[in-house]
């Protein structure tokens, strides 16, 4: 996963291409800065994708694959286990940016922090929570995501430049739904190639992907592997705001360049996404 994109901020540090990047939050030992950085761009999508992912989840998990237990949710690119805290616990992503960023979590040691979060999320536990494994190069937002009790696994292998590593490859034998709510600017066809090459059981993949990036080389890296994709053309999923008029020129070039519309969107002052869904072919 190179460059990052952890977390799918999917680009602040920099820029590459008119593109800001977010590198820098995802080498801290705990949350509060990806949190305060993204809070005033109102960085959105893991609350769109929460409602989505549960879903999906549930009807993964209810497929009889003859496996002795449910399978596994493989979040990629997971940063500090987002996406794992709204899919398995009564959170929202408002409260999460409400407590990261809060004068009372400032004052805290990463330690700290942590044991506080064990108990909050542990408390907010959903009866139909499902494994989730974490997958990102940031070696900081995964352990922090595993002391918090997020992440029941966390990986830190770069598929784009290598196969999984003997964990990754033993714990993809349990993998039965992959998610994605960012990084498409930054993982390609090569981890996700990578990854299906390993798994055992069924794997379904969502993904929310920005309109300025072609999803068009993973969705055939995913039909190479028996797997169908639709994709939501009746809504678009705000991402954040714009970090500068920069920014703002690029994605709207990017969009039409890719054959969309940014009229009401990118036009509008914010990246937006599409959600794809894959599935295994019926026939």
């Amino acid at each position: 996963m190179a460059g990052s994109g952890s977390g799918g901020t999917e680009g602040s540090g920099g820029s590459e291409g008119g593109k800001s990047r977010f590198d820098d939050i995802y080498d801290r030992p705990d949350p509060r800065t990806y949190f305060g950085r993204l809070a005033p761009l109102e960085y959105e999508i893991p609350h769109h994708a929460q409602p989505v992912f549960r879903q999906v989840a549930a009807e993964r998990t209810a497929l009889d694959d003859g496996r002795p237990h449910g399978p596994a949710v493989l979040d990629v690119c997971c940063s500090y286990g987002i996406n794992a805290a709204l899919l398995n616990h009564e959170v929202t992503l408002a409260e999460m940016y409400e407590r990261y960023t809060s004068p009372a979590c400032r004052t805290l040691s990463t330690a700290e922090l942590a044991a506080r979060d064990r108990e909050f999320y542990a408390e907010r536990r959903r009866p139909d929570a499902v494994p989730v494994f974490g997958l990102d190069v940031s070696a900081p937002a995964v352990h922090y995501a595993l002391e918090a009790g997020l992440l029941d696994a966390a990986f830190t292998d770069d598929l784009e430049q290598g196969p999984p590593g003997p964990e990754l490859n033993r714990a993809l034998a349990e993998v039965g739904l992959i998610t994605l709510t960012g990084g498409g600017s930054y993982v390609t066809a090569r981890t996700f190639t990578a990854l299906l090459d390993g798994v055992r059981r069924p794997v379904w993949v969502s993904a929310f992907v920005l309109r300025t990036v072609s999803y068009r080389p993973i969705v055939q890296a995913l039909a190479a592997h028996g797997l169908s994709t639709t994709l939501d053309t009746c809504h678009t999923y705000p991402q954040r705001l714009f970090t500068d008029e920069q920014e703002q020129r690029y994605a709207i070039a990017a969009v039409r360049a890719l054959g969309g519309d940014p009229a009401g969107r990118e036009e509008a002052g914010r990246f937006h996404a599409l959600h794809y869904e894959s599935r295994p072919d019926a026939s």
